[in-house]
């Protein structure tokens, strides 16, 4: 999500009175306004209260006091100045936005879904404060909503990347055939670097719509296109489903086995995943028997593993009544 809160380079863009406060203010956010521009978030924070203190209406500084707490990584604190701005001037698309992202770094999605309707409701035709708002949506597992926001924009929907890529997501968490389609038309108008996890996810879409041959052939492209580990999706994972698709869908593949144990010494230790291939009823016996060795054999490394913390809790807790 790219969403940059904007500078505003005048005190008098959101304010306009004509008194020698005013005036005074106004040299104050210009002083504070400078060593904002050099980084100098200390000084033009002491200036922009000045300018703030000076006149009550000055709105310039209220909203540049919130982009240097937000700067510096206090986004509850930006998220309060630029509330306090709404609770003056609620439609003010400008400060709805930058509280919106604020509360998004903070953490706090249902405060920012509330922000985005908001700014819909006024600039109905954003097709970029549509896309956040239905990525807010998706991270608090709306998924329904967000593909409903998304629509509302089918331009966006043509010709940009990210929110098409956004559309399948939703969709797939619904279980939508849809989907399929959607994750196709990314990847022909998708520029760049490849995106492995993108690829992926679209080979799950494919597997769970029935198109083996095709999720195949974008765990291969994921597989390839992952030149280095991304925290969402690491080789060992791409490979695991890879291995799991050959040995249901086609179990006398004999490349299945083979996928299976590079994606074990790659690092893939997920028991849950693990059992539930063996469980699976299309995999040949003799692959299930080297599927319940793999599975046995880590589930014996994490209970000793669990052990061993337990262990060193109990030296620690010794050490700690020692002392």
């Amino acid at each position: 999500m790219l969403i940059l809160i904007p500078l505003l380079v005048s005190a008098g863009v959101l304010s306009s009175c004509a008194t020698r406060g005013v005036i005074q203010a106004e040299e104050y956010f210009e002083i504070g306004l400078a060593f904002f521009n050099l980084g100098r978030f200390a000084e033009a924070e002491t200036w922009f209260n000045r300018a703030r203190a000076a006149d009550r209406t000055m709105v310039a500084s209220e909203y540049n006091l919130g982009r240097i707490a937000f700067a510096t990584g206090h986004f509850a604190e930006a998220a309060g100045y630029f509330e306090s701005i709404l609770e003056r001037d609620p439609e003010n698309v400008m400060a709805l936005k930058a509280a919106a992202f604020s509360r998004i770094k903070n953490g706090d999605l249902e405060k920012a879904d509330a922000l985005y309707a908001r700014v819909l409701a006024l600039v109905p035709e954003s097709a970029d404060n549509g896309f956040n708002h239905a990525l807010v949506l998706f991270a608090m597992e709306r998924f329904e909503e967000s593909e409903e926001v998304l629509k509302r924009f089918p331009l966006a929907l043509e010709e940009n990347a990210s929110s098409i890529l956004l559309l399948a997501r939703a969709q797939k968490a619904q279980n939508k055939i849809e989907a399929i389609d959607s994750f196709a038309h990314w990847l022909t108008i998708h520029t760049g670097d490849p995106n492995p996890l993108g690829i992926f996810e679209y080979g799950q879409a494919l597997e769970a719509g029935g198109f083996y041959a095709r999720a195949l052939e974008q765990y291969d492209a994921a597989i390839a296109a992952l030149v280095r580990e991304i925290p969402a999706l690491s080789r060992a994972t791409a490979r695991f489903a890879r291995a799991r698709l050959l040995l249901t869908v086609d179990p006398d593949n004999p490349e299945g086995m083979p996928e299976f144990n590079n994606a074990i010494s790659g690092g893939f230790d997920d028991t849950d995943a693990i059992r539930d291939l063996f469980n699976d009823t299309r995999v040949t016996s003799d692959n299930r028997d080297e599927i319940r060795r793999v599975w046995n054999d880590l589930m014996i490394r994490a209970a000793e593993a669990a052990g061993e913390i337990i262990e060193a809790e109990e030296d620690d807790d010794e050490e700690d009544e020692d002392t």
